[in-house]
């Protein structure tokens, strides 16, 4: 398995680590001629400035394009017209017409095309999901996520919806396993050119109901959410993946091994490459996710909610 990589700015440092780790990058690209040969060197690969050039000169089975969400949708698409695996850091795309290119793309090329939405491989949000399967609570009818941290210098080019609330998004539709079919939002701008702070409501069918809160204002980082079913509350934190139930006067604690989403879901694409497991984001999915935080962005300029029919 050869694995390249586009992009090792904030986060993608972290996924030329673990693809190292695994044993399967083969090359790094970074228009950063700096960067680019500081982590070539550190993870003893090959290193281009130029996505033409890596293209033209590797062999490789996949590519994790870890560049600004404006670059997306170009880099993706040559990588998916050499008919290579592409897993695309979220959200997929900034312009869902982009996104349904991609998908049809991949489709007709016959290849795997993911996106990065991490939380889905969290342990807690794992053991969230399986509970809601198994009804042991009753139904799932809530959900409510909080994201608080200072505001990221490298993210330039979009706000906190499309940076941060659409992993909220993809975990809320992944636990009820529906989409919503009405958004209404409000976001504000204080530090940031576009929106740092926002609060979204997603309506699913049945009056089922997530609430989204994010900001990049507050210094302190903080990941959490509460999950409402009809027989109990259960609270969790992304970053300790502890869970709380609580049940009438009953309170209980899980607390699995901890571990690293970023190597699960890296190890999953890999794993869906060699046909080992069928990738768990759909490119469908980070498509919708893309469709809901622009309607997001629509809903707080328009002060209105806006509906959606969503695949």
């Amino acid at each position: 398995m050869r694995i390249v990589q586009i992009g090792t700015g904030g986060w993608g440092k972290n996924h030329a680590r673990v693809l190292s780790e695994l044993g399967v990058l083969c090359a790094i690209c970074d228009t950063d001629r700096k960067r680019s040969k500081e982590f070539g060197e550190k993870y003893s690969v090959n290193h281009y400035e130029s996505l033409d050039e890596l293209l033209s000169s590797e062999e490789f089975d996949g590519a994790f394009v870890v560049t600004p969400t404006s670059t997306h949708s170009n880099i993706a698409k040559k990588l998916l017209e050499l008919k290579k695996h592409v897993f695309v850091e979220k959200p997929l795309t900034y312009k869902t017409e982009e996104g349904e290119e991609l998908l049809k793309l991949a489709e007709k090329n016959k290849v795997i095309l993911t996106c990065g939405y991490i939380e889905r491989f969290n342990p807690a949000v794992g053991n969230v999901k399986k509970i809601v399967k198994e009804k042991k609570y009753g139904d799932l009818i809530m959900l409510e996520f909080h994201r608080e941290n200072r505001m990221p210098l490298h993210i330039k080019d979009v706000g906190i919806i499309y940076d941060t609330s659409v992993h909220d998004i993809d975990t809320a539709n992944w636990l009820f396993d529906e989409m919503p079919n009405v958004v209404f939002a409000r976001a504000g701008q204080i530090r940031h050119e576009h929106e740092d702070f926002a609060t979204i409501m997603l309506g699913y069918k049945d009056n089922k109901v997530a609430v989204i809160t994010s900001n990049w204002i507050t210094p302190k980082r903080i990941r959490n959410f509460n999950a409402i079913f009809s027989d109990a509350r259960i609270s969790s934190d992304f970053m300790t993946q502890e869970i709380k139930i609580e049940k009438q006067e009953q309170v209980e604690f899980i607390e699995g091994e901890k571990k690293e989403p970023l190597s699960i879901e890296i190890q999953s694409f890999i794993d869906s490459i060699e046909g080992k497991v069928e990738h768990i984001v759909k490119a469908q999915q980070a498509v919708n996710v893309s469709k809901i935080a622009e309607a997001a962005l629509l809903s707080s300029q328009k002060g209105v909610p806006i509906y959606l029919d969503l695949k």
